[in-house]
């Protein structure tokens, strides 16, 4: 069989679970070429029309792989994780048929353990990544949509309280250079970067920095 012409911003999901499905339709929203995964017909076939194509196969099979034409993909997600072993193989052969960049679901710091031997470029923990946001969201409710940026920096959206209608970003307090930063504003879906106008309640503040610097900065307002 012929290989595929390689097509831009193209992404393979192994495994259309809830957590492979849900990157597969994200993928899709943003404009990309989507092939979807999995073992299961019916779980291929509910998913079929919402992604650029839909496939039954083993990821255990490399050959699988290469006629689904994953190997002309720019990007691989391995996202079933309980199946150890089919875990492992899937990120083995999409290294193996040149998928430039391979990402895969742990479940287990084991299982981390052996994916990161493998050469998988990076290794996701679907759910303690979720409990880390919903515990920061939960700590402050002002802080929202919360994306942990490694070296121990994140980056959260803060709604800002009545407290603060009226003052400007130079009024917060942040001082320049240091590890918390303010990024710009946003007021609806206008955003207002770091212009000097007045802030009103619920304008969102798109803050960067260390978790214990973002919690002093909620806590003073």
């Amino acid at each position: 069989m012929a290989l595929r012409a390689p097509k831009r911003n193209s992404f393979a999901i192994i495994g259309l679970g809830t957590f492979g499905s849900s990157v597969a339709r994200e993928m899709m929203r943003h404009g990309n070429h989507v092939i979807g995964a999995d073992l299961d017909d019916r779980v291929v076939a509910d998913h079929a029309e919402a992604l650029s194509e839909a496939v039954i196969l083993d990821a255990r099979d490399d050959i699988a792989l290469r006629e689904a034409g994953i190997a002309d993909c720019d990007v691989a997600v391995v996202a079933m994780g309980e199946d150890l072993e089919a875990s492992v193989l899937a990120a083995i052969n999409l290294k193996m048929i040149g998928v430039p960049t391979v990402w895969a679901k742990a479940v287990s710091r084991t299982h981390h353990r052996i994916l990161g031997k493998l050469g998988v470029d990076r290794v996701i923990h679907p759910e303690q990544e979720m409990g880390r946001r919903v515990g920061e969201m939960l700590q402050n409710p002002r802080l929202r949509d919360y994306a942990g940026l490694g070296n121990g920096f994140s980056v959260v959206t803060y709604l800002v309280p009545e407290t603060l209608a009226g003052k400007t970003i130079d009024d917060l307090g942040i001082e320049p250079g240091g590890n918390l930063r303010c990024l710009g504003a946003m007021r609806g879906s206008e955003w207002l970067g770091l212009a000097p106008q007045s802030l009103a309640a619920d304008d969102r503040l798109i803050l960067l920095g260390k978790p214990v610097e973002l919690r002093r900065f909620a806590m003073r307002f």
